[in-house]
């Protein structure tokens, strides 16, 4: 009898419906294979890379195949004759020559064309952010045309003025630069609209309340644009520098995996591919890439640092 009360008395098993399902379930169905994805191709790569980084294993080996090693990948990749400090000192260097540039030419030029352009800005834009959406193989493939000894623009344009062909992708000196013309030429367009959208955020009354004042053109953009284009500044540096420190394609594809000339373009994306993919060593790739990544957040927290306002507060 106490047996039946308490099924009596007991409240009723929810039966499932559709409203249910889309109240409750229905939300993780729907984001499940964002989930999946990312796990699949974002933490579980992570992972296994940190796991390879302490371990020796050839690929062809098989799974399974690896042998415990602790930090000599890493010790062996912070050697001082390794060849990752001369690949990330190219890597650095290319970065200058490319990064510094952009942003000189790109910040003055967003500058003009919000201020003298308005009317041209939509097209002018259109036409500096083709570079950035082009294909970087057909990119690098027309300068290496341009580059050419013999049958290049650019020597002859030279032996036009008397001057000799240069070997742009020859001599190593030469060679960093000839990357960084490449880098600079593609990316400068999307400073400038990073740049443009930072402005367009300015509200127009402080550059009225300027020209009232008698502020010049050159004073608006020191003691305005300047000040209200930090934040946006700091995200375009950011950017500058993880795409930089991360170079691959341009090199790549204009010197060869090797870096050209004397490796002058080897870089450290370079080198890690050239370790995984030739050498087939992938415990020490994967030791490098994870320097790489910390190189890439010391450099981005001192550009952090740089860019806050009193020295220890976050931008």
């Amino acid at each position: 009898m106490q047996d039946r009360a308490r099924l009596a008395t007991s409240p009723p098993r929810p039966r499932w419906s559709y409203a249910r399902f889309q109240q409750r379930l229905a939300p993780y169905v729907f984001t499940s294979p964002f989930f999946i994805l990312f796990l699949i191709f974002g933490l579980f790569p992570l992972g296994f890379s940190l796991f390879l980084a302490f371990h020796l294993w050839n690929p062809l080996d098989g799974l399974g195949n690896w042998r415990f090693v602790g930090w000599e990948n890493f010790a062996l990749a912070l050697g001082p004759t390794d060849q990752f400090w001369v690949a990330l000192k190219h890597t650095v260097w290319i970065g200058l020559l490319s990064g510094i540039p952009q942003h000189l030419v790109a910040l003055p030029l967003a500058f003009v064309i919000h201020q003298f352009l308005r009317r041209w800005q939509g097209s002018v834009s259109t036409v500096l952010f083709l570079p950035y959406i082009t294909n970087a193989v057909a990119i690098t493939i027309v300068f290496g045309m341009l580059y050419s000894e013999n049958l290049g623009l650019l020597n002859y344009l030279l032996h036009q003025i008397g001057l000799g062909p240069v070997r742009w992708l020859a001599v190593p000196q030469i060679v960093p630069y000839s990357v960084a013309a490449v880098v600079f030429w593609r990316y400068v367009g999307w400073n400038v609209i990073l740049y443009l959208s930072g402005l367009q955020a300015i509200s127009e009354d402080v550059y009225e309340a300027a020209t009232v004042d008698g502020a010049s053109s050159w004073q608006k953009f020191w003691y305005i644009t300047l000040p209200l284009l930090r934040p946006m500044m700091f995200y375009a540096f950011t950017l500058t520098i993880v795409g930089n420190m991360q170079l691959f394609e341009e090199p790549f594809i204009m010197t060869g995996q090797g870096g050209g000339s004397g490796g002058a373009a080897l870089t450290s994306a370079m080198h890690i591919f050239n370790t995984a993919f030739r050498d087939l060593d992938m415990g020490y790739a994967s030791a490098m890439s994870w320097l790489l990544f910390l190189a890439i957040f010391v450099l981005s927290m001192v550009n952090n640092y740089l860019f806050s306002r009193d020295g220890g507060r976050d931008v």
